[in-house]
Order: structure tokens, then sequence, then C-alpha cells
């Protein structure tokens, strides 16, 4: 894990157009090792566009974007340095939860790739389902699996768009704890929820964006839940 206050995530005017759609607009956003933004916004404003340009899956437009230092789209290297949390858990579901974690562990070229799913698991407890096939699974189980996957690697940092989406209330027990965990190594996070008290449960900072916008960074220690999420929900009624 990189030290705190040590750049994790850039960007400057980060831009991507799809035709003649702006889905992100011009977005620069600083995020540190150690740190977590929360990000808020409608279905559309551009959040997990955002965060794809991050993870190197989507080349910008214009502008430019870092992690830990290294330009994107940045190919397998910033695959290595990046966790992608997603609501899709994308698991094979033929193979045991430990079998999918030890896949991508393999991928990455985890060291020990049997104990790095091993501690995956026990993270997002989930050891007593690790030889169960995916396909027998529930929902919040298979998403647990999927949060599992994409930390086996230890990021130095991690996208999560709607990771809580599924899970019951020990799995999103789990998750926070995990995330919040993960912050305090040093790890960045940079996670998109529709729910406030989701998000501001781990963050160290909150921004809205609209449009492809980002429309304010506001410091965590400086916000009251209920007023911000009365802001929240007025700011995106106007909007519509």
């Amino acid at each position: 894990m990189p030290l705190k206050n040590d750049a994790a995530v850039t960007t400057e005017h980060l831009s991507r157009t799809f035709g003649a759609r702006c889905a992100v607009d011009a977005v620069s956003l600083n995020v540190a090792a150690g740190e977590a933004l929360a990000l808020f916004g409608p279905n559309g404003a551009g959040k997990t566009t955002l965060l794809r340009m991050l993870a190197g899956l989507l080349r910008p437009t214009s502008g430019k974007a870092s992690i830990s230092g290294i330009q994107l789209p940045g190919g397998a290297e910033i695959r290595r340095r990046v966790g992608v949390i997603s609501h899709q858990t994308l698991l094979y579901d033929a193979l045991t939860a430990r079998e999918n974690i030890e896949f991508a562990a393999r991928l990455y070229r985890v060291k020990d790739p049997r104990a790095a799913a091993e501690t995956a698991l026990e993270r997002m407890r989930m050891t007593e389902r690790a030889d169960t096939p995916v396909r027998a699974l529930s929902r919040g189980m298979k998403q647990r699996i999927s949060i599992a996957r994409a930390i086996v690697h230890d990021p130095f940092v991690i996208l999560a768009d709607e990771p809580y989406t599924g899970l019951d209330v020990l799995g999103a027990r789990a998750l926070t704890d995990l995330l919040l965990e993960l912050r305090s190594a040093g790890a960045a996070l940079i996670l998109v929820t529709h729910s406030v008290d989701e998000g501001l449960s781990v963050a160290t900072s909150a921004a809205t964006m609209l449009r492809g916008r980002i429309e304010r960074v506001e410091d965590r220690g400086a916000i009251e839940p209920l007023e911000y999420a009365r802001r929240y929900h007025d700011l995106v009624a106007a909007d519509g």
C-alpha cells in the first residue's frame, strides 16, 4: 500500500463523449492515498463512465488522468493497481467461490493465490461457502464473492460502483468494514452510490455529479448527514 497523502487518483479536465452526448465533462479531482471520495448522482450523471476511464477500461475523449502517477489508460500496470467493485458480479457460475477468486489472483500474478483467496474470503466473511459453486449462491453472496475477488491483489486504488447492491445487513457490514480497513491501510477509494448513508459511512469527502460535471466536493467532517441528504435530493430534483 502507498503511504497516506501520496497522490493516488488525479484527473485534469477529463471528458468522454459518445457521439453528440457528453457523458463526463471536464472533471478535475484528486484523491490521495488514505482518502475516500463518495460520489453521488442520479442515473445518467456520468459516474460509471468516470470509473471506467479511471479503471483503464475506457479511453477519455480529452483531458488526462493518472493512477499512482501512471498515465491512463495504462494497460496492465493500471489494472494491477486498481480494484474494481461493481453491482454486476461477472463471476464464473461453474466454479466455486474460492476458484473464482484464485483465478483472479493468478491473473494478477499474486505470489500465493490460494492464501490470497483465503484472506479475501475471510474479509468478506464467506469462508464457510468457499467451496460452493457460484451458481448455488444467493445474489448477495455472489456480490460478496465479487468484492473479495476485486481486492485479492491488494490494490492501491478501489473503484466501487454501487457495491452494496444485493447485500444483506451482514454483507453490507462486511463491505463497510473492508472499505474502512483498506482506507486506513492507505488505499484510495472512489465510491459511487445513490445512498447518502452508505457513502458517508466510509468517506473522507463527498461530491455530487450531475450531467457529467462534479458540482461540489465537501470535506466529510463538515457534513451533517441529514442536511446533506436533503440538499442532495433537492439538487437532483431541481436538475431533473
